[in-house]
């Protein structure tokens, strides 16, 4: 097993759940991995608990609908076996949901009692194309929450497939897939730099403290700052 295919550890989560989600972002980028437009969630993917700080863990999928059953919609009761897969995936994990009604947001996933019972199972937050509910009570076990916006009622919620790719903000999610998420939002992060990132957020802050530094002084100078500027730019691209 390569170690892009291997998990973090508690230790290297911890690590990176230090750094808020702008910043792993910007250490992503150190890498050039990616295009520095994608790997992330559209801002109308919000983070409904801010107070609670950064989470990060692998996602588990699923996918649901809460508008009224339509004739000769299948009835199976998928909660069991899906409760089962989240246990079955070890480490810290995220709740990943896409909501499949249109619009979204007609009734919540995610209460009180779903977030105690994934909490229960090592999630430590949902994010969601809907919307969830409970907010306080929510809030009270330290579990984060990230939708379009609270809602009032779980309607006619129910599960239609999970452990399968998601779609959220037209991004697609996969299980297993890692994600750090914050007020600032949520980003996915490759598992080719994963266990890089968090010596790669200490070299982006290294190399933006001189810039704060300086900008604090009282002896402040535009031209001074461009030229300290045009240094750190250059040591990023080396």
């Amino acid at each position: 097993m390569s170690e892009a295919d291997t998990p973090l550890s508690p230790a290297e989560l911890r690590a990176l759940r230090r750094y808020n989600t702008p910043t792993i972002a910007n250490a992503i980028e150190l890498f050039n991995v990616r295009p520095r437009h994608t790997g992330f969630l559209p801002h109308y993917i919000r983070c409904l608990l801010p107070d609670l700080g950064p989470i990060i863990g692998y996602a588990v999928t699923s996918k649901t609908r809460a508008a009224p059953p339509q004739p000769g919609e299948p009835q199976e009761d998928l909660l069991g076996a899906y409760f089962r897969y989240v246990a079955d995936h070890p480490g810290t994990k995220i709740a990943v949901g896409q909501d499949l009604d249109d619009p979204p947001g007609l009734g919540a996933q995610f209460g009180e009692v779903t977030a105690t019972i994934h909490n229960k199972l090592g999630c430590v937050g949902h994010i969601t194309s809907g919307c969830p509910r409970d907010l306080d009570e929510v809030r009270a076990i330290g579990f984060q929450l990230f939708g379009l916006n609270p809602c009032v009622s779980h309607a006619y919620v129910r599960l239609v497939e999970f452990g399968t790719p998601v779609t959220i903000g037209g991004v697609e999610i996969h299980c297993g897939d890692l994600i750090h998420a914050d007020k600032h939002g949520v980003c996915l992060i490759p598992n080719q730099v994963a266990h890089r990132l968090a010596a790669a957020c200490a070299e982006v802050e290294r190399r933006e403290r001189p810039l704060l530094e300086y900008c604090q002084t009282d002896d402040f100078s535009l031209e001074e700052y461009i030229r300290l500027r045009e240094v750190s730019h250059a040591k990023i691209l080396e």
